[in-house]
């Protein structure tokens, strides 16, 4: 009989690609499997935006282009993306807005997120796998992957949930505020964006906490507060998981 824990003790099959990973836990007896990953922690307008997807056995050979959702056209994630809905055992796509993180720190928002995006599950997965870091309080086992959403299929199916509701959301953002061009940059301190917020100012959707915002507002740093050492990492473009849990660990 397999081992209850981890690591599965079966054979890890490269050929397997994306769903190396899943179908180890399955054979151990560990399934159904959820993934859950983010879109969204380094732009300093918008939400953050989490999703979690529980693939049932038969989506896999139906999902053949999944793969990370930053290599990813924006049409195919859009092709992709109700092929997922319908094919999903479950899924729940979780949003935190711009007033939130600014009130928990974008880590904290991140780890709260994946935790109520879990949650939400209408079906309990056996196990777990989270996009680059440990989530404590998930009711289940579970294990963070780095670069997760390249190596297995429910994070890669997770990330392209949350990266297209948030790019839609912020194309609606860009209706509702125009003139900063949200629907062109989604929020990411982009040249164009930059300029944008020097000449109207912060707009309801833009993160008070990130440095780039504080200053447009005249404001000075944060106190040392989580908010302050997230926005100062994700300030510009989004960083290594890496060297925001260092930062944290500081």
């Amino acid at each position: 009989m397999p081992s209850a824990g981890w690591p599965p003790r079966v054979v890890m099959r490269r050929a397997g690609g994306l769903r190396t990973l899943e179908a180890a836990l399955i054979r151990s007896g560990l399934g159904p499997v959820a993934g859950v990953d983010e879109a969204g922690r380094g732009p300093c307008a918008g939400p953050l935006v989490v999703a979690a997807c529980l693939l049932a056995p038969k989506a896999y050979d139906k999902l053949s282009g999944l793969d990370d959702s930053k290599k990813l056209t924006e049409a195919t994630r859009e092709e992709l993306f109700p092929v997922i809905t319908r094919l999903a055992l479950a899924y729940e796509i979780v949003v935190i807005p711009a007033w939130e993180i600014d009130s928990i720190g974008i880590h904290v928002a991140n780890i709260e997120g994946m935790r109520r995006a879990v949650a939400g599950l209408r079906h309990t997965p056996g196990y777990v796998l989270t996009d680059g870091f440990r989530v404590p309080g998930i009711p289940v086992p579970s294990l963070p992957v780095i670069g997760g959403d390249a190596a297995s299929a429910c994070i890669a199916a997770a990330s392209i949930l949350a990266k297209v509701t948030r790019d839609r959301m912020m194309v609606e953002l860009d209706r509702r505020l125009p003139g900063y061009g949200f629907a062109a940059h989604k929020g990411y301190n982009t040249p164009d964006h930059t300029t944008a917020l020097h000449r109207l100012g912060p707009s309801s959707e833009h993160r008070r906490s990130w440095r780039n915002v504080r200053e447009t507002m005249g404001l000075g740093p944060l106190d040392a507060t989580v908010a302050e050492a997230d926005a100062v990492l994700a300030d510009g473009f989004e960083g290594s998981r890496v060297a925001t849990d260092a930062a944290h660990a500081r």
